[in-house]
């Protein structure tokens, strides 16, 4: 058993399982244009108009920026990596593939299974996001939803239950459930639609980021942004669990939190089976998407903390949800028509981001599927419109429940926690395969390696040990499960153990 944990896929078997067409396979109709489009639909959402103030508010202020520039330094590392596989195995799956292909099986479900987490999660953080906004949208034509019917049962309305004032509990977020089944009807119906619809958001989202950067400068209050970097102490979160804030810690755990809004390019390389000329296609996709966002990250976030206070992040009542059209309201005076005009915007961005996140979620148990370490079902595509179907309705229970009954930071940070540990092992995966296949024909590669791929896993792994402890156990908890199943069937019904 054991050897047979460690057997790898050949990078040849890889090729021509890509190369299939017919029952099961899928279509190819994405260009460089579509995934770079559809890398930015996943990297600009909830990250940057939700985690962004999260993370000035319980883990670095103004040092945010910092924050922002240690991930992206992190992701361009691993998106180099990236590109060189994806350009060298353009097949569905991500890091699940090519650590198949690199470091064996059982290291290839971990990731899978990883990889899994971080969708489901992902998706479910952002459909959190999304219901907060369509309340505040709702709330221009005086209509509201009961707060308890957009909040989760482990969460109390602020400034409740005083006074003889009964506390009102969140009870399920329906918003957030209701987004997500309309997301999957529409990847149901077919990668390309769904890539024509993701452009035309895009399009809107950047827009907005632009405006934002450009109308928000003239607001910025210096005092804001002094000092940069808040004196280091250990505050309290509503879990009761203590963590850094400010100095390098607080920078570091502030990284793990923002890190959920780059993993948009990792979900490029799960299409990379839909892409029209992967070798060409994707390195530009993966690449051009991460330097087009870090940029406005780094921007956004420097006019977002120089508006308002960190007090003002930290207080629920104000800047609490919907953070970036609350701080425009509150300190952009003027300006009201934008703080409107951004929430119907990101209403729109974050669909796109969900629809990304799905679309990579049940990519990787397509590939998981086809290689026998999940059953069968989940690679079965549909009679007409070729995609995976039964595996886009299976996810969405399971991110439905995640949403409906967790709250955003937990389940936000749970994903930092997975794309991290994914983007380490790719890091390590490239320079092994450079080393064991040099020969292998690659339309990208990664330059100064192995320093870049080494540096990738230090930065990446600085940022898991900036999340904290608890992060730590929900991570090591949701692996156990998957070696659980692993063990009871992945082991026996692999593709590779039938020869």
């Amino acid at each position: 058993m054991a050897g047979s944990m460690f057997r790898t896929k050949s990078i040849e078997r890889l090729m021509a399982d890509g190369a299939a067409t017919g029952e099961g396979s899928l279509k190819r109709t994405l260009g460089a244009g579509a995934l770079v489009a559809l890398g930015i639909g996943a990297i600009i959402g909830a990250g940057l108009f939700v985690r962004t103030a999260n993370a000035i508010a319980e883990r670095a202020g103004p040092s945010v920026v910092l924050a922002f520039l240690v991930a992206g330094i992190g992701c361009a590392f691993a998106g180099l990596c990236y590109a060189e596989f994806a350009s060298m195995i353009p097949i569905a799956g991500s890091a699940y593939t090519y650590s198949y292909a690199t470091m064996g099986e059982l290291m290839a479900w971990i990731i899978g299974w990883d990889l899994v987490l971080e969708y489901a999660v992902g998706a479910a953080t952002v459909a959190i996001a999304w219901s907060q906004y369509f309340n505040r949208v709702l709330g221009f034509v005086n209509l509201q939803i009961p707060w308890q019917w957009y909040h989760s049962p482990f969460q109390v309305m602020p400034d409740t239950g005083v006074n003889g004032v009964a506390a009102v509990h969140g009870m399920m977020n329906v918003p957030a459930v209701g987004i997500l089944f309309l997301i999957t009807l529409l990847l149901i119906r077919g990668t390309q639609q769904s890539a024509v619809i993701n452009g035309i958001i895009v399009v809107l989202k950047v827009s907005i980021v632009l405006m934002v950067i450009t109308l928000g400068w003239g607001f910025i209050d210096p005092a804001n942004h002094t000092p940069l970097i808040p004196e280091p102490r250990m505050v309290t979160n509503h879990e009761g669990i203590q963590h850094a804030y400010g100095g390098i810690m607080g920078i570091l755990g502030a990284a793990g939190v923002v890190f959920f809004a780059f993993i948009g390019f990792d979900a490029v390389s799960t299409a990379a089976q839909e892409a029209k000329n992967p070798k060409k296609d994707m390195p530009i996709g993966i690449l051009g998407s991460l330097v087009v966002c870090t940029l406005l990250y780094v921007l956004f976030s420097w006019v977002l903390s120089g508006l308002g206070p960190v007090s003002f992040f930290q207080d629920p009542k104000l800047g609490g949800e919907a953070s970036v059209a609350a701080a425009i309201t509150t300190y952009m005076h003027g300006y009201g028509w934008l703080s409107n005009f951004v929430t119907v915007a990101i209403l729109a961005g974050f669909s796109s981001v969900i629809l990304v996140m799905l679309l990579g979620q049940s990519r990787v148990f397509y590939s998981m599927s086809r290689d026998g370490l999940v059953p069968k079902l989940f690679s079965e595509t549909h009679p007409k419109f070729q995609t995976p179907y039964k595996s886009n309705w299976l996810f969405f229970v399971f991110t439905a429940l995640f949403a409906a009954f967790i709250p955003d930071d937990i389940v936000g940070e749970m994903t930092s926690i997975g794309t991290l540990f994914a983007f380490i092992l790719v890091c390590i995966g490239v320079w092994m395969m450079r080393v064991r296949r040099p020969d292998i024909p690659r339309g990208f590669t990664v330059p100064a390696l192995p320093l870049v791929s080494t540096l990738g896993v230090v930065v990446c792994s600085a940022m898991i040990y900036g999340l904290g402890w608890t992060n730590w156990l929900r991570l090591i908890v949701w692996l156990a499960i998957g070696l659980v199943i692993y063990f009871s069937y992945g082991i026996k019904n692999s593709r590779l153990a039938k020869g």
